[in-house]
C-alpha cells in the first residue's frame, strides 16, 4: 500500500505515550524490586528491553517527521522558484479525489488566491495526486478569463502542473 506523502506523520499515540509513562513511572520501581528480590534478573533484562524498545520507536517517528519536513521544505522552495519563473501561474489545493481512472482523475480543488471551490478533471500525472497536494499549475486561459464565467468542470492538463507540496502552515 502506498502511504501518503502529504499528510504529516504522527510522532505520538495514545498508546505510545501511555506505555512510555508507565515505563517511566515502572522502571525504577521494578529495579528497586528486583534488586532486593532474589531471582529476578529476568525482571531487570524486561524492562531494559521494554526501555530500548520505546526508545527506538520514538527516534524512528521523530526520524521520519524531520525526513518529512525536509522533503516538505524542499518541495515548497522548488514550488516557489518555479512559480517565480514561469509566468503566469496559480496555486491550486486539490481537497479529493473523487474518481480515480487510469487516464486522469475527477477532483475537487480550491483555488487559493480566490478561496473558490471547483469540480475539475485532472489527467494523469507521473505521481498520483492526493487529497492535501498543493499544485503549482499554468491556468488555461481558454478556460478562465476575466469577465467570462468559468467553466461548471476545469479540465487540467498535466503538462500544466509544474510543482506539488504538501499543504502546510506557511
Amino acid at each position: 500500500m502506498q502511504m501518503n506523502p502529504v499528510l504529516k506523520p504522527r510522532v505520538s499515540t495514545p498508546a505510545l505515550i501511555i506505555a512510555s509513562a508507565m515505563t517511566l513511572v515502572l522502571a525504577p520501581i521494578l529495579a528497586a524490586l528486583a534488586f532486593t528480590v532474589t531471582g529476578t534478573t529476568w525482571l531487570l533484562l524486561t524492562i531494559a528491553a521494554l526501555s530500548v524498545l520505546l526508545i527506538v520507536v520514538w527516534s524512528r517517528r521523530l526520524r521520519g517527521l524531520q525526513r518529512w519536513q525536509s522533503e516538505t521544505d524542499a518541495q515548497w522552495k522548488r514550488l516557489e522558484g518555479l512559480k517565480e519563473a514561469s509566468g503566469t501561474t496559480t496555486e491550486i489545493t486539490v481537497l479529493t479525489v473523487d474518481a480515480p481512472e487510469p487516464t486522469g482523475a475527477w477532483v475537487t480543488i480550491r483555488w487559493n488566491r480566490f478561496n473558490y471551490i471547483h469540480p475539475a478533471w485532472i489527467e494523469a500525472l507521473p505521481e498520483p495526486i492526493w487529497p492535501g497536494a498543493v499544485l503549482l499549475i499554468r491556468p488555461d486561459p481558454t478556460q478562465v478569463r476575466p469577465g467570462v464565467p468559468w467553466p461548471g468542470t476545469y479540465r487540467i492538463s498535466g503538462e500544466h502542473v509544474l510543482a506539488w507540496a504538501p499543504l502546510v502552515d506557511r
